[in-house]
């Protein structure tokens, strides 16, 4: 992956897409692959969130002033996924939030 969404797939990962060809607000900084490996998302630093193949979009922190960036994402089942800030702020999109440090 690289900072514009360009997916580079190797051996036999399946290529589900990219924003390599989109103008982004703000760099790609992480993906997450669905469970199956049939999909995935990436988001970027202002939490705008790219959904590929099987993967399910549930939402973004696009377009929200955030008070850090966010840096990661985590998806504990195909179903949803969680976004991390650097500031420790926690942003939940079809999974439970448990809390947050932001």
């Amino acid at each position: 992956m690289a900072s514009d969404g360009g997916i580079f797939a190797f051996g036999n990962a399946p290529f589900h897409g990219s924003t390599g060809s989109i103008v982004l607000f703000r760099p790609v900084v992480a993906m997450e692959s669905t469970g199956d490996g049939n999909g995935y998302w990436m988001v970027a630093s202002d939490g705008g969130i790219f959904a590929f193949g099987n993967a399910t979009y549930r939402g973004s922190t696009g377009g929200t002033v955030l008070d850090s960036p966010v840096i990661g994402m985590s998806s504990p089942s195909q179903v949803g996924y969680w976004l991390a800030a650097t500031d420790g702020g926690v942003f939940s999109f079809g999974v439970t939030f448990h809390g947050s440090m932001g």
